[in-house]
């Protein structure tokens, strides 16, 4: 009788959990960050021992029918290094994640899993309110594949809906993102792909202001190149008359736009943009001295040729710095200020405040790849080097 009534006691609190959409928003928010955290004790456990966590990963990517008995060495003598590989995009998002497949998530060895469940823990702890339902907007165009940059896996989260990241001309699809965007005032989180798409959604912002805020009043939106009919159909019933937020929208926006976005989301914690490097240095400083001022920029992960490689676990800091995961890829670094071609090193053999070339073994088959990276050690966490890109 008692486990009759846990059980159906068990099935009422899931039904509820399905029909209330805040509540479910927490119990998978509450469940994925206890996911995190998990699998933060797991990373503090790998830095304890770097060298044999990456021959570990080594093993794995190089299978078990490959003769792996002399560990690293073996691998270094039988594979020389490789051509310097293309500066490629980031491989496909994690989809996201259900309730039920966190468990044998936790131990699961996918970098891109591990490292959204990194991220949701860090942001949540950094910034309480930035993992609050619908309080993050998305400003990002990925044509055929509504995802979020990096497949966090938490949907809810997005005031955006995903259709208005798939159409098939940029301009209109930032242009139906800020729209929504600007529809939720209580934001916490604005989260771009790149640096540059937020910037040009502000440069929208700045000449389409009084047209996006008659669609906002209307409820209504506007025909526009680029946006199919059936599409803006789908987006248009997502829409409502809101009077009031059009009109605070005209009054920030004629007082100027300095500081424009603290002003229309007075709620709004941070900018999360998937990186902050290169080119993308220079929007980030323009936006921190103009229209994002007081906002901080967390870029949380670190990516090159195609592999993900780090995650900075302190978003509220002002410099992005990278953990090295031991147990996404099996790295190697070649010492700069060298007069001759220098032997690699390994995870556990960098100095702090000294610069590497990066050479990366991420998938089976691609064997020790340089990435024309230099980062620069600037510290350790455990023996787990954390480190800045500085240069190409």
């Amino acid at each position: 009788a008692v486990a009759a009534v846990v059980t159906v006691a068990v099935a009422v609190a899931v039904a509820v959990a399905t029909a209330v959409p805040a509540l479910r928003h927490r119990l998978v928010r509450s469940a994925l960050r206890r996911a995190g955290g998990r699998y933060r004790r797991r990373l503090e456990a790998l830095g304890s021992d770097v060298r044999l966590s990456q021959e570990r990963r080594l093993r794995r990517l190089l299978g078990t029918g490959t003769r792996t008995a002399g560990g690293s060495e073996e691998f270094q003598e039988r594979h020389p290094l490789g051509q310097p590989c293309r500066d490629e995009a980031p491989g496909n998002s994690a989809p996201p994640l259900r309730l039920w497949a966190l468990l044998p998530g936790c131990w699961d060895t996918d970098p891109r899993l591990q490292g959204s469940l990194l991220y949701l823990d860090a942001l949540g702890a950094a910034f309480p309110r930035a993992l609050a339902l619908r309080g993050t907007a998305l400003l990002h165009w990925t044509p055929g594949c509504p995802r979020a940059p990096a497949g966090w896996p938490l949907p809810t989260l997005y005031c955006t809906p995903p259709a208005a990241s798939t159409l098939p001309s940029r301009a209109a699809a930032l242009r139906v993102q800020l729209l929504f965007a600007l529809r939720q005032r209580a934001l916490h989180v604005l989260e771009a792909g790149l640096a540059a798409e937020l910037h040009d959604v502000l440069v929208a912002l700045r000449t389409e202001w009084p047209q996006l805020a008659q669609e906002l009043a209307l409820g209504r939106l506007s025909p526009q190149p680029g946006l199919p009919e059936g599409v803006r159909d789908q987006l248009q019933a997502l829409l409502t008359p809101d009077a009031a937020r059009a009109a605070e929208l005209r009054a920030e926006c004629a007082r100027g736009f300095e500081g424009i976005l603290l002003r229309l989301w007075p709620q709004l914690e941070v900018v999360v943009v998937r990186t902050v490097h290169g080119a993308e240095r220079l929007y980030c400083n323009s936006l921190r001295q103009a229209d994002c001022q007081g906002l901080p920029f967390y870029c949380p992960f670190y990516q090159a040729a195609g592999a993900l490689l780090g995650v900075n676990l302190w978003p509220a800091e002002p410099a992005p710095r990278f953990l090295l995961c031991p147990d996404w890829a099996f790295c190697e670094f070649l010492p700069c200020l060298t007069n001759k071609e220098p032997r690699t090193v390994l995870l556990d053999e960098l100095w702090e405040g000294r610069e590497y070339g990066l050479v990366v073994t991420a998938q089976p088959g691609e064997y020790r790849y340089r990435t024309g990276e230099v980062l620069k050690v600037t510290g350790f966490h455990k023996q787990c080097p954390v480190v800045e890109p500085v240069r190409r």
